[in-house]
């Protein structure tokens, strides 16, 4: 079954760097379009960013965009979030979602999204 994989998370000082990798074991991403959602203690999930299966369009929240990239690893069975010039205000529980998709417009919305990882957590200290 395909069950997305969250790697990477961890404690980093603001100003710093993380990349979280999302994985799906025995499956290649290339027809799932992904996305990365967070969640901070107390707050709603909200959606970061976004990659289409197709033409690797991707979207970003106003939050982190110019901070953070989301890519796909050549070999098509890895989706990246390079989370740079971290801030306190990204602490939060980052998860990995994925749809079957092959439209050029990637999923923004959480609801969907089929398939979701338990989740890495990402802690930036000020």
């Amino acid at each position: 079954q395909f069950q997305p994989v969250e790697s990477g998370g961890g404690l980093v000082q603001s100003g710093g760097s993380l990349r979280l990798s999302c994985e799906a074991p025995g499956f290649t991403l290339d027809y799932y379009a992904i996305g990365w959602f967070r969640q901070a203690p107390g707050k709603e999930r909200e959606g970061v960013s976004c990659v289409s299966s197709t033409e690797g369009f991707t979207n970003y929240a106003d939050s982190v965009k110019g901070r953070f990239t989301i890519s796909r690893d050549n070999n098509g069975r890895t989706v990246n979030l390079q989370m740079n010039s971290l801030e306190p205000e990204d602490t939060a529980v980052y998860f990995c979602a994925g749809v079957y998709s092959r439209t050029t417009s990637p999923p923004k919305s959480a609801g969907e999204y089929t398939h979701w990882g338990q989740g890495t957590q990402v802690t930036v200290s000020s």
